[in-house]
Protein backbone atom coordinates (compact mmCIF):
# COMPACT_ATOMS: atom_id res chain seq x y z
CA UNK A 1 0.00 0.00 0.00
CA UNK A 2 1.16 3.67 -0.47
CA UNK A 3 0.19 6.35 1.95
CA UNK A 4 0.21 9.66 -0.10
CA UNK A 5 -1.82 12.78 0.63
CA UNK A 6 -1.99 15.74 -1.26
CA UNK A 7 -0.92 19.18 0.11
CA UNK A 8 -2.63 22.69 -0.27
CA UNK A 9 -1.08 26.36 0.50
CA UNK A 10 -3.14 28.41 2.81
CA UNK A 11 -4.11 30.95 0.32
CA UNK A 12 -6.72 28.67 -1.28
CA UNK A 13 -8.86 28.60 2.06
CA UNK A 14 -8.34 32.56 2.10
CA UNK A 15 -10.65 34.57 -0.46
CA UNK A 16 -11.03 38.25 -0.02
CA UNK A 17 -7.80 39.69 0.05
CA UNK A 18 -4.80 41.08 -2.04
CA UNK A 19 -2.00 38.98 -2.96
CA UNK A 20 0.10 42.04 -1.27
CA UNK A 21 -2.26 41.57 1.84
CA UNK A 22 -1.45 38.19 2.01
CA UNK A 23 1.98 38.40 1.77
CA UNK A 24 2.76 41.13 4.30
CA UNK A 25 0.23 38.77 6.85
CA UNK A 26 2.32 36.19 5.83
CA UNK A 27 6.06 37.61 6.43
CA UNK A 28 4.81 38.90 9.44
CA UNK A 29 3.56 35.39 10.68
CA UNK A 30 7.31 34.36 9.15
CA UNK A 31 9.21 36.68 11.89
CA UNK A 32 6.95 35.26 14.71
CA UNK A 33 7.94 31.65 13.46
CA UNK A 34 11.60 32.28 13.32
CA UNK A 35 11.37 33.68 16.82
CA UNK A 36 9.38 30.56 17.86
CA UNK A 37 11.72 28.00 16.87
CA UNK A 38 15.02 30.00 17.85
CA UNK A 39 13.40 30.12 21.69
CA UNK A 40 12.64 26.74 21.54
CA UNK A 41 16.49 26.15 20.60
CA UNK A 42 17.11 28.78 23.35
CA UNK A 43 15.22 26.54 25.73
CA UNK A 44 17.06 23.38 24.84
CA UNK A 45 20.45 24.69 24.72
CA UNK A 46 19.71 25.16 28.23
CA UNK A 47 17.79 22.52 29.56
CA UNK A 48 5.38 -2.05 8.01
CA UNK A 49 6.83 -0.83 4.74
CA UNK A 50 3.61 0.18 3.44
CA UNK A 51 3.40 3.17 1.45
CA UNK A 52 0.81 6.14 1.84
CA UNK A 53 0.34 9.80 1.08
CA UNK A 54 -2.07 12.46 1.60
CA UNK A 55 -2.24 15.68 -0.87
CA UNK A 56 -0.24 19.14 0.11
CA UNK A 57 -1.84 22.81 -0.17
CA UNK A 58 -0.66 26.10 -0.03
CA UNK A 59 -3.06 28.49 1.87
CA UNK A 60 -1.64 31.46 2.22
CA UNK A 61 -3.19 33.59 4.55
CA UNK A 62 -4.67 31.32 7.01
CA UNK A 63 -2.88 29.67 10.29
CA UNK A 64 0.30 29.66 11.56
CA UNK A 65 2.14 26.90 9.30
CA UNK A 66 2.61 27.88 5.22
CA UNK A 67 0.77 24.40 3.84
CA UNK A 68 -2.05 21.93 4.52
CA UNK A 69 -2.87 18.21 4.17
CA UNK A 70 -6.62 17.03 4.14
CA UNK A 71 -6.86 14.04 6.22
CA UNK A 72 -9.44 12.26 7.63
CA UNK A 73 -9.62 12.07 11.44
CA UNK A 74 -11.73 9.31 13.18
CA UNK A 75 -14.34 6.16 12.50
CA UNK A 76 -15.66 7.15 10.32
CA UNK A 77 -13.45 9.34 8.89
CA UNK A 78 -14.09 12.95 8.99
CA UNK A 79 -11.79 15.22 6.35
CA UNK A 80 -10.35 18.20 8.06
CA UNK A 81 -7.55 20.45 6.84
CA UNK A 82 -4.19 20.21 9.16
CA UNK A 83 -1.12 22.23 8.94
CA UNK A 84 2.24 20.36 8.27
CA UNK A 85 5.02 20.80 10.54
CA UNK A 86 8.49 19.87 10.27
CA UNK A 87 9.23 21.94 13.46
CA UNK A 88 7.17 20.21 16.06
CA UNK A 89 6.28 17.11 17.13
CA UNK A 90 2.73 16.82 18.80
CA UNK A 91 -0.24 16.12 16.62
CA UNK A 92 -3.53 17.96 17.79
CA UNK A 93 -6.84 18.77 16.66
CA UNK A 94 -9.32 21.05 17.85
CA UNK A 95 -12.01 18.98 19.30
CA UNK A 96 -15.85 19.79 20.69
CA UNK A 97 -16.90 20.92 23.54
CA UNK A 98 -14.88 23.88 22.63
CA UNK A 99 -13.91 26.25 25.90
CA UNK A 100 -12.05 28.35 23.24
CA UNK A 101 -11.82 27.41 20.19
CA UNK A 102 -10.66 29.44 16.71
CA UNK A 103 -12.42 29.56 13.20
CA UNK A 104 -11.40 26.60 11.08
CA UNK A 105 -12.27 25.72 7.05
CA UNK A 106 -14.36 22.44 8.34
CA UNK A 107 -16.75 21.59 11.44
CA UNK A 108 -14.91 21.08 14.67
CA UNK A 109 -14.42 17.18 15.34
CA UNK A 110 -16.42 15.56 17.73
CA UNK A 111 -14.59 12.58 19.32
CA UNK A 112 -18.01 11.17 21.16
CA UNK A 113 -18.80 10.43 17.22
CA UNK A 114 -15.99 8.32 16.33
CA UNK A 115 -15.99 4.74 17.47
CA UNK A 116 -12.10 4.69 17.29
CA UNK A 117 -11.69 7.58 19.21
CA UNK A 118 -9.81 6.83 22.71
CA UNK A 119 -8.50 8.35 25.69
CA UNK A 120 -5.06 7.70 27.47
CA UNK A 121 -4.57 7.03 30.92
CA UNK A 122 -2.25 9.16 33.12
CA UNK A 123 -0.48 6.35 34.57
CA UNK A 124 0.48 5.15 30.88
CA UNK A 125 4.28 5.67 28.88
CA UNK A 126 2.35 7.76 26.21
CA UNK A 127 1.05 10.02 28.93
CA UNK A 128 5.19 10.03 30.21
CA UNK A 129 6.10 11.06 27.31
CA UNK A 130 4.61 14.53 26.69
CA UNK A 131 6.78 17.42 27.79
CA UNK A 132 4.09 18.38 30.64
CA UNK A 133 1.94 15.92 30.87
CA UNK A 134 -1.75 16.93 33.37
CA UNK A 135 -4.25 14.67 34.51
CA UNK A 136 -8.01 14.89 35.59
CA UNK A 137 -10.10 14.03 37.98
CA UNK A 138 -10.96 10.59 36.09
CA UNK A 139 -7.31 9.64 35.96
CA UNK A 140 -7.29 10.35 31.68
CA UNK A 141 -3.84 12.17 30.67
CA UNK A 142 -4.23 16.06 29.31
CA UNK A 143 -1.34 17.68 27.48
CA UNK A 144 -0.72 21.16 26.40
CA UNK A 145 1.70 22.41 23.81
CA UNK A 146 2.95 26.32 23.51
CA UNK A 147 4.49 27.93 20.68
CA UNK A 148 7.18 30.52 21.14
CA UNK A 149 4.54 33.19 19.56
CA UNK A 150 2.44 32.83 22.65
CA UNK A 151 -0.26 30.63 20.62
CA UNK A 152 -1.15 27.31 22.96
CA UNK A 153 -3.27 24.13 22.51
CA UNK A 154 -4.87 22.38 25.59
CA UNK A 155 -7.38 19.20 26.04
CA UNK A 156 -7.11 15.38 26.38
CA UNK A 157 -4.35 13.06 25.07
CA UNK A 158 -5.70 10.53 23.01
CA UNK A 159 -5.47 7.74 20.08
CA UNK A 160 -7.21 7.64 17.42
CA UNK A 161 -7.54 6.86 13.52
CA UNK A 162 -6.15 8.84 10.47
CA UNK A 163 -7.12 8.00 7.21
CA UNK A 164 -4.29 9.12 4.38
CA UNK A 165 -6.80 9.38 1.06
CA UNK A 166 -7.94 5.30 1.35
CA UNK A 167 -4.97 4.34 4.15
CA UNK A 168 -6.06 4.10 7.71
CA UNK A 169 -3.13 4.13 10.44
CA UNK A 170 -4.44 3.28 13.78
CA UNK A 171 -3.94 4.55 17.10
CA UNK A 172 -1.80 7.51 16.49
CA UNK A 173 -1.59 9.22 19.84
CA UNK A 174 -3.19 12.47 19.39
CA UNK A 175 -3.85 16.18 21.37
CA UNK A 176 -7.95 16.82 21.35
CA UNK A 177 -7.92 20.28 21.75
CA UNK A 178 -10.63 21.93 23.86
CA UNK A 179 -8.95 25.43 24.55
CA UNK A 180 -6.84 26.46 21.29
CA UNK A 181 -5.61 30.16 21.48
CA UNK A 182 -3.47 32.59 19.15
CA UNK A 183 -2.49 32.62 15.45
CA UNK A 184 -3.97 29.32 14.79
CA UNK A 185 -6.38 29.84 11.70
CA UNK A 186 -8.57 27.72 8.87
CA UNK A 187 -6.70 24.70 9.80
CA UNK A 188 -8.11 21.71 11.76
CA UNK A 189 -5.00 21.57 13.59
CA UNK A 190 -1.49 20.43 13.19
CA UNK A 191 0.47 17.43 11.91
CA UNK A 192 4.01 17.25 14.00
CA UNK A 193 6.41 15.97 11.34
CA UNK A 194 9.69 16.70 13.68
CA UNK A 195 11.78 14.11 14.95
CA UNK A 196 10.44 13.28 18.51
CA UNK A 197 8.58 10.39 19.72
CA UNK A 198 5.40 12.05 19.36
CA UNK A 199 5.68 12.94 15.69
CA UNK A 200 3.51 11.14 13.65
CA UNK A 201 7.05 10.08 12.13
CA UNK A 202 8.05 9.35 15.06
CA UNK A 203 5.06 7.35 16.51
CA UNK A 204 4.12 5.17 12.96
CA UNK A 205 7.88 5.26 11.02
CA UNK A 206 8.05 1.10 11.29
CA UNK A 207 4.61 1.25 9.37
CA UNK A 208 6.23 2.91 6.59
CA UNK A 209 9.86 2.08 6.95
CA UNK A 210 10.82 5.79 8.47
CA UNK A 211 10.60 7.78 5.63
CA UNK A 212 8.54 10.64 3.87
CA UNK A 213 9.01 13.15 1.73
CA UNK A 214 6.27 16.15 0.36
CA UNK A 215 6.51 18.81 -2.00
CA UNK A 216 5.41 22.21 -1.80
CA UNK A 217 3.73 23.64 -4.58
CA UNK A 218 4.54 27.34 -6.12
CA UNK A 219 2.35 29.32 -3.91
CA UNK A 220 1.85 31.78 -6.49
CA UNK A 221 0.71 30.01 -9.29
CA UNK A 222 -3.04 28.57 -9.36
CA UNK A 223 -1.06 25.91 -8.15
CA UNK A 224 -2.55 21.89 -8.08
CA UNK A 225 -2.09 20.72 -5.03
CA UNK A 226 0.90 18.23 -4.61
CA UNK A 227 1.39 14.86 -1.96
CA UNK A 228 3.19 14.37 1.34
CA UNK A 229 4.08 10.30 0.35
CA UNK A 230 5.08 7.77 3.48
CA UNK A 231 6.90 4.86 2.99
CA UNK A 232 9.48 3.37 0.13
CA UNK A 233 7.83 5.20 -2.55
CA UNK A 234 8.89 8.81 -0.76
CA UNK A 235 12.12 8.80 -1.82
CA UNK A 236 13.13 9.18 -5.84
CA UNK A 237 15.91 8.35 -7.87
CA UNK A 238 16.71 11.72 -8.55
CA UNK A 239 17.31 12.67 -5.54
CA UNK A 240 20.78 14.17 -3.96
CA UNK A 241 21.44 13.47 -0.49
CA UNK A 242 22.71 15.05 2.69
CA UNK A 243 23.59 13.58 6.48
CA UNK A 244 20.98 14.29 8.98
CA UNK A 245 23.00 16.02 11.67
CA UNK A 246 21.68 15.68 15.46
CA UNK A 247 21.59 18.38 18.14
CA UNK A 248 22.11 16.73 21.53
CA UNK A 249 19.91 19.09 23.30
CA UNK A 250 16.96 19.14 20.66
CA UNK A 251 15.18 15.84 19.33
CA UNK A 252 13.09 17.75 16.96
CA UNK A 253 14.56 19.59 14.49
CA UNK A 254 16.21 18.51 11.06
CA UNK A 255 19.58 19.93 11.20
CA UNK A 256 21.70 19.69 8.18
CA UNK A 257 25.59 20.52 7.23
CA UNK A 258 25.89 23.70 5.00
CA UNK A 259 29.19 23.89 3.37
CA UNK A 260 28.65 26.81 1.22
CA UNK A 261 26.73 29.19 -1.19
CA UNK A 262 27.77 29.61 -4.81
CA UNK A 263 25.94 32.71 -6.80
CA UNK A 264 27.07 32.83 -10.82
CA UNK A 265 28.88 29.89 -10.12
CA UNK A 266 31.48 31.32 -7.88
CA UNK A 267 31.78 30.07 -4.37
CA UNK A 268 31.20 32.81 -2.02
CA UNK A 269 33.82 34.09 -0.21
CA UNK A 270 33.03 34.86 3.31
CA UNK A 271 30.82 32.19 3.85
CA UNK A 272 32.16 28.60 4.89
CA UNK A 273 31.28 26.03 7.00
CA UNK A 274 32.33 27.04 10.11
CA UNK A 275 29.23 29.94 10.13
CA UNK A 276 26.64 27.10 10.30
CA UNK A 277 28.41 24.94 12.71
CA UNK A 278 26.25 22.63 15.21
CA UNK A 279 27.70 23.69 18.75
CA UNK A 280 27.85 21.20 21.27
CA UNK A 281 25.59 23.15 23.54
CA UNK A 282 22.93 22.55 20.88
CA UNK A 283 23.33 26.54 19.67
CA UNK A 284 24.09 27.31 15.92
CA UNK A 285 23.13 25.39 13.08
CA UNK A 286 21.14 24.86 9.94
CA UNK A 287 17.02 23.33 9.80
CA UNK A 288 15.12 22.60 6.95
CA UNK A 289 11.90 23.42 8.22
CA UNK A 290 8.53 23.28 6.44
CA UNK A 291 6.81 26.45 8.23
CA UNK A 292 9.42 29.29 7.59
CA UNK A 293 9.03 30.47 4.17
CA UNK A 294 11.92 32.67 4.11
CA UNK A 295 15.14 31.55 4.36
CA UNK A 296 17.85 33.43 7.46
CA UNK A 297 21.26 33.16 7.20
CA UNK A 298 23.24 33.91 10.48
CA UNK A 299 24.13 37.90 9.74
CA UNK A 300 27.66 37.49 8.22
CA UNK A 301 26.41 34.76 5.10
CA UNK A 302 23.88 36.67 4.23
CA UNK A 303 25.75 39.97 4.35
CA UNK A 304 28.30 37.84 1.70
CA UNK A 305 25.76 36.65 -0.21
CA UNK A 306 23.48 39.81 -0.82
CA UNK A 307 26.74 41.40 -1.74
CA UNK A 308 27.80 38.86 -4.22
CA UNK A 309 24.10 38.90 -5.80
CA UNK A 310 23.93 42.65 -5.88
CA UNK A 311 27.45 42.51 -8.10
CA UNK A 312 26.19 39.47 -10.26
CA UNK A 313 22.57 41.80 -10.45
CA UNK A 314 23.89 45.51 -11.24
CA UNK A 315 22.47 46.10 -14.40
CA UNK A 316 18.82 45.36 -12.67
CA UNK A 317 16.86 48.50 -11.08
CA UNK A 318 16.51 48.67 -7.46
CA UNK A 319 13.52 48.74 -5.61
CA UNK A 320 12.33 49.71 -1.95
CA UNK A 321 12.71 47.19 0.77
CA UNK A 322 9.86 45.26 1.68
CA UNK A 323 9.02 44.11 5.11
CA UNK A 324 11.57 41.73 5.99
CA UNK A 325 13.71 42.37 1.99
CA UNK A 326 16.28 44.67 1.77
CA UNK A 327 16.91 43.73 -1.38
CA UNK A 328 14.52 44.25 -3.95
CA UNK A 329 14.46 45.25 -7.90
CA UNK A 330 11.78 47.19 -10.01
CA UNK A 331 11.35 44.82 -13.08
CA UNK A 332 8.12 46.67 -14.21
CA UNK A 333 9.09 46.85 -17.49
CA UNK A 334 11.03 43.70 -18.58
CA UNK A 335 9.56 40.69 -20.15
CA UNK A 336 12.55 38.65 -19.48
CA UNK A 337 15.67 39.35 -16.79
CA UNK A 338 18.48 37.18 -16.37
CA UNK A 339 19.93 36.89 -12.47
CA UNK A 340 23.04 35.18 -11.14
CA UNK A 341 22.38 31.72 -10.29
CA UNK A 342 22.42 30.55 -6.77
CA UNK A 343 23.71 26.69 -5.86
CA UNK A 344 22.92 25.85 -2.07
CA UNK A 345 26.17 23.37 -1.44
CA UNK A 346 24.83 20.63 1.61
CA UNK A 347 27.72 18.39 2.49
CA UNK A 348 27.04 15.78 -0.28
CA UNK A 349 24.77 17.57 -1.71
CA UNK A 350 24.91 19.94 -4.54
CA UNK A 351 21.31 21.97 -4.48
CA UNK A 352 20.50 24.70 -7.66
CA UNK A 353 17.74 26.68 -6.89
CA UNK A 354 15.26 28.04 -9.44
CA UNK A 355 15.19 31.88 -10.32
CA UNK A 356 11.85 31.78 -8.78
CA UNK A 357 12.42 29.96 -5.35
CA UNK A 358 14.48 33.43 -4.84
CA UNK A 359 13.78 36.00 -6.46
CA UNK A 360 9.90 36.36 -5.46
CA UNK A 361 7.22 39.04 -6.79
CA UNK A 362 6.40 40.89 -3.69
CA UNK A 363 2.79 43.58 -5.43
CA UNK A 364 1.59 43.63 -8.40
CA UNK A 365 3.83 46.51 -9.80
CA UNK A 366 6.47 44.39 -10.40
CA UNK A 367 8.34 44.39 -7.80
CA UNK A 368 10.71 41.36 -6.66
CA UNK A 369 12.83 40.64 -4.03
CA UNK A 370 15.85 38.80 -3.33
CA UNK A 371 14.12 36.14 -0.74
CA UNK A 372 16.93 35.29 1.75
CA UNK A 373 17.30 37.89 5.31
CA UNK A 374 20.16 37.54 7.84
CA UNK A 375 19.22 37.19 11.46
CA UNK A 376 21.03 37.77 14.48
CA UNK A 377 20.13 34.22 16.21
CA UNK A 378 22.70 32.28 15.88
CA UNK A 379 19.90 29.54 13.88
CA UNK A 380 20.46 29.50 10.03
CA UNK A 381 17.00 28.28 9.02
CA UNK A 382 16.16 26.89 5.56
CA UNK A 383 12.46 28.09 4.55
CA UNK A 384 10.00 26.72 1.97
CA UNK A 385 10.24 29.44 -0.36
CA UNK A 386 14.06 27.82 -1.18
CA UNK A 387 12.23 24.65 -0.75
CA UNK A 388 9.32 24.94 -3.80
CA UNK A 389 9.21 22.47 -6.41
CA UNK A 390 11.62 19.91 -5.03
CA UNK A 391 10.42 16.66 -3.42
CA UNK A 392 12.03 17.08 0.26
CA UNK A 393 13.16 13.94 1.36
CA UNK A 394 13.33 12.92 5.36
CA UNK A 395 15.26 9.29 5.13
CA UNK A 396 15.32 8.69 9.31
CA UNK A 397 16.37 5.23 8.94
CA UNK A 398 18.95 6.04 6.57
CA UNK A 399 19.62 9.15 8.59
CA UNK A 400 19.79 11.76 5.59
CA UNK A 401 17.88 14.43 3.74
CA UNK A 402 17.03 14.30 -0.03
CA UNK A 403 16.47 17.42 -2.35
CA UNK A 404 14.80 15.67 -6.00
CA UNK A 405 14.30 18.75 -8.40
CA UNK A 406 10.90 19.24 -10.12
CA UNK A 407 9.78 16.47 -7.38
CA UNK A 408 5.85 17.87 -7.47
CA UNK A 409 4.52 15.88 -10.43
Amino acid sequence: TILSVQLHSRDSLFFNATPETLFKLRLRRDAVRAKTLNAAVKVAAYSNNGNFSSSVISGLAQGSGEYFTRLGIGTPPKYVYMVLDTGSDVVWIQCSPCRKCYTQADPVFDPTKSTSFSGVTCGSPLCRQLESPGCNQRQMCLYQVSYGDGSFTVGDFSTETMTFRKTRVDNVALGCGHDNEGLFVGAAGLLGLGRGKLSFPGQTGPRFGQKFSYCLVDRSASSKPSSVVFGEAAVPRTAVFTPLLSNPKLDTFYYVGLSGISVGGVPVRGITESLFKLGVDGNGGVIIDSGTAVTRLVRPAYAALRAAFLAGAADLKRAPDFSLFDTCFDLSRKTEVKVPTVVMHFVGADVALPASNYMIPVDNNGSFCFAFAGTTSPLSIIGNIQQQGFRIVYDLAGSRIGFAPRGCA
